[in-house]
């Protein structure tokens, strides 16, 4: 009889893993298409220059500000409508939407249409990230959360590195060819082209979304007793109890917050700059620069996150209270000689391999960065939380990140060859000063986790 039990739990336990990685699988899917269709605007920049006859800090814009304002902006409310309905739902309309908006870039006709289409995949993308850390978070026990994290945050180095692989050989490709010719909107040039290649396969992706089941709500397991899952949990905090938290608890978020959101903006300074500091100190062509660069995102990217995952995972088994900051800090430190090596180098092949060290060290945090606010966070609010970290991670990271290299390059040098040296200044100063915030952050960690 104690045997039939034992067995029936052993089965229910293992279909709900399999369950819980299905779910992480299709999220996976969702967040790497969401990282091809924002990326691939970086390996377009010198035809986009071309045609539309504007500078790199008009570029920067494109590639920052306006995705990501709209991005912060809605990621909040969408966050609230997420911590109380159908999550999967609020995934599969936003993955919809930003594939439609990433296709209608290749319509365009203007600097300005341009941009709000870029509005527009942002809006989109604002979707996702916030409903599917609280999914993930209720099918996973803490001790396995950074792992689960980190594979599904790894859909930003995939699909950075397929954006340069694959798009800069269609690119590539494309740019041989006559303008083309769509009906009803005439003629598009080879740069537009791209987009509608890399958009509209997101229409399928949205409706495997929905082949995800809406996992039960758990209760938050630091901030309140009840551990079990509620099936009919849904909870209606306001946003202002929600900031109200985050005041209360301001130097847990706000040292996390900062720190990390460091980290992306040399990161994302780098993804956005790269590409074209290749082609102009080295003389590579968009399909050499978009290989060799989407093969360090696509691999060790990816390896960095899946590893600062495990490794923040093994810290927590072990009693470190602080795993997941400590994380962050081993990521800071290591990426800053990478970086500056990788820019500054006066060989291209060279340049090339050491930004593989730095995509690694890059990508380690960010698993155990939002493991660190599933843990720290109410249920009830922890969709609108991880939405207000993102505002803050990509209002710095993605909304200037680019920016700021753009404006060294155009107003401190007043030379856009010397890119690869407003890449080291960027990102480098802005790891260190990502590392001083963490290892402040620290101790309030800590401090909360013992309450």
């Amino acid at each position: 009889m104690v045997e039939d039990v034992l067995k029936s739990i052993a089965k229910e336990q293992n279909s709900s893993d399999k369950t819980a990685w299905y779910a992480v699988s299709v999220l996976l899917i969702a967040y790497t298409l969401s990282f091809i269709d924002r990326t691939i605007l970086a390996l377009l920049i010198e035809p986009i220059k071309a045609d539309m006859q504007i500078s790199d800090t008009q570029v920067s814009l494109l590639l920052g500000i306006a995705f990501a304002l709209f991005y912060t902006l809605m990621g909040i409310p969408l966050g609230r409508l997420a911590d109380q309905y159908s999550r999967r739902w609020i995934i599969a309309i936003g993955v919809f939407f930003w594939s439609l908006m990433t296709a209608a870039s290749g319509i365009t006709k203007s600097y300005g249409q341009l941009f709000l289409a870029r509005v527009g995949v942002g809006v989109g993308e604002a979707a996702l990230s916030p409903a599917a850390y609280s999914m993930i978070a209720d099918y996973f026990e803490p001790a396995k959360l950074g792992r689960a994290l980190g594979i599904y945050t790894a859909g930003v180095y995939l699909g950075a590195g397929l954006a340069f692989i694959i798009g800069g050989q269609i690119a590539q490709y494309v740019a041989s060819m006559p303008k083309i010719v769509i009906p009803l909107f005439g003629e598009v040039a080879a740069w537009q082209a791209t987009f509608f290649a890399v958009g509209l396969p997101g229409i399928l992706v949205a409706l495997l979304v929905l082949t995800v089941r809406e996992p039960a709500r758990r209760a938050n397991i630091v901030t309140i007793d009840v551990v079990e899952p509620q099936e009919h949990l849904k909870p209606t905090v306001s946003v202002k109890r929600t900031f109200g938290f985050l005041k209360d608890n301001w130097k847990i978020y706000g040292t996390h917050f900062l720190g990390f959101s460091l980290l992306g903006l040399s990161f994302n300074a780098v993804l956005a700059w790269a590409p074209t500091m290749l082609i102009r100190k080295f003389g590579w062509t968009v399909g050499e620069a978009g290989y060799y660069l989407g093969a360090d995102i696509f691999l060790f990217g990816t390896l960095g996150i899946i590893a600062g995952g495990w490794f923040s995972d093994k810290l927590t088994q072990r009693g470190y209270g602080d795993a997941t900051i400590l994380t962050g800090i081993v990521s800071a430190i290591g990426s800053i000689p990478f970086v500056l090596l990788a820019t500054l180098v006066p060989n291209a092949i060279w340049s090339a391999l050491l930004f593989a060290p730095f995509m690694f060290f890059a990508a380690f945090a960010y698993g155990a960065a939002a493991a660190a606010l599933q843990i720290t966070s109410p249920n009830e609010m922890r969709a609108q939380i991880s939405a207000i970290y993102l505002f803050v991670l990509n209002l710095l990271g993605i909304g200037l990140g680019p920016t700021l290299v753009a404006l060294v390059t155009d107003y401190i040098f007043a030379d856009e060859t010397a890119v690869d040296w407003s890449l080291a200044v960027v990102a480098t100063i802005a790891c260190i000063l990502g590392a001083i915030v963490l290892v402040a952050a620290r101790k309030p960690f800590r401090d909360a986790l013992a309450r």
